[in-house]
């Protein structure tokens, strides 16, 4: 599942040049993020975005964003020893997390509008 909705690349970027250069050398711990921000994605809009058509390459942009931003926060969360400040760290886990919840918002609101058939 690891990788559907975003690439490794997009989820170091936003992490920063300050992460960890073990996490982002491990295949298995970058595979395990990718994959929980993915389910986590699924859950919360009640949709398999990786099986289902999409309605538009829009939303291909916001799964993407979200995505990675879900991945990021949990790799800075995994070792925030190279970042100059933990408030470092913790302001882009916010940022990230703020703009996550802002897309999986706009991902549920399209899943359940398609429900309720006003597309």
């Amino acid at each position: 599942m690891a990788f559907n909705y975003c690439t490794s690349g997009a989820i170091v970027t936003k992490a920063g040049s300050n992460v960890s250069s073990t996490a982002i050398a491990s295949s298995a711990i970058m595979q395990q993020f990718s994959n929980e921000a993915e389910a986590f994605i699924n859950v919360m809009t009640r949709h398999d975005w990786a099986t289902a058509p999409l309605p538009s390459t829009n939303y291909l942009g916001i799964l993407s964003e979200v995505a990675s931003d879900l991945a990021a926060t949990m790799l800075i969360a995994y070792d925030m020893s190279g970042y100059t400040a933990r408030g470092e760290a913790e302001d882009m886990i916010n940022i990230l997390y703020d703009r996550a919840m802002k897309g999986i918002k706009m991902l549920a609101d399209y899943k359940t509008k398609e429900t309720l058939g006003v597309n």
